[in-house]
């Protein structure tokens, strides 16, 4: 029988290895996300497809996962070499994009502005400018074609989701839930806080380059007009 096992990991944390079904070994650092972590991610990913062994390599934040033929190699022997190349992964830095996005915050575009202001006990002015002012890292996409999950948010504005989601947020929200921020880039249920909306589109299949982030992009939002 295979078990989960762990490791001690980055900033106090540990990183566990273990099954996912049958079929699919995972590497997840329990550690707070960190770009450190998810370079560390990027590099192995690579390297594994680069290896043709796995039918697939998904990397998430603070995580990877590999499906693999349980008819040609055991869960024992997965397991083993991830914690192997694990211990010696490399820092990867993608060629680096700035990304501008404009916003128009607050008002129908920002529904919950106000709301997330509260949250955080801040005027809704003072969210902005703070949203606005980081620099965020693309960590990985995901949830639906074109969603970036981002790391940088100030830990100022983290805060929880809304106890409700809602059944239709309108493409280009963008939101705050925990600790991430981001952008739905097509019209979908959701429960973060909804504080702006951008224009631009996140995922085009028509595009050469369909979702306009791609991991290891700097985004920047741009405060275009403010409601508050």
């Amino acid at each position: 029988m295979t078990s989960a096992s762990n490791e001690p990991g980055a900033r106090g944390g540990s990183t566990r290895f273990y099954l996912q079904g049958e079929r699919c070994a995972v590497i997840h650092s329990d550690a707070p996300a960190s770009l450190a972590c998810q370079r560390r991610i990027w590099w192995l990913a690579e390297k594994l497809v680069a290896g043709g062994r796995f039918l697939d390599v998904v990397p998430g934040m603070n995580n990877l996962g590999v499906v693999f033929d349980p008819q040609r190699e055991s869960a024992d022997t997965v397991l083993a070499d991830l914690r192997r190349l694990w211990r010696g992964a490399s820092a990867k830095t993608p060629a680096r994009r700035e990304v501008h996005i404009p916003v128009e915050y607050g008002g129908e575009a920002g529904p919950d502005l106000a709301e997330a202001a509260r949250l955080v006990g801040m005027k809704p002015a003072r969210l902005v400018k703070a949203h606005s002012s980081a620099e965020y890292t693309v960590f990985f996409l995901g949830f639906q074609p074109g969603f970036a999950y981002m790391g940088g948010l100030p830990p100022e504005l983290e805060m929880p989701r809304r106890t409700e989601p809602r059944l239709a947020v309108p493409a280009g929200s963008v939101g705050i839930g925990g600790e991430q921020t981001g952008i739905y880039p097509a019209q979908s249920p959701g429960g973060w806080q909804l504080i702006g909306r951008t224009s631009l589109s996140l995922f085009d299949p028509g595009r050469e380059q369909p979702s306009l982030l791609l991991p290891g992009d700097t985004v920047r939002f741009v405060a275009e007009r403010v409601h508050a």
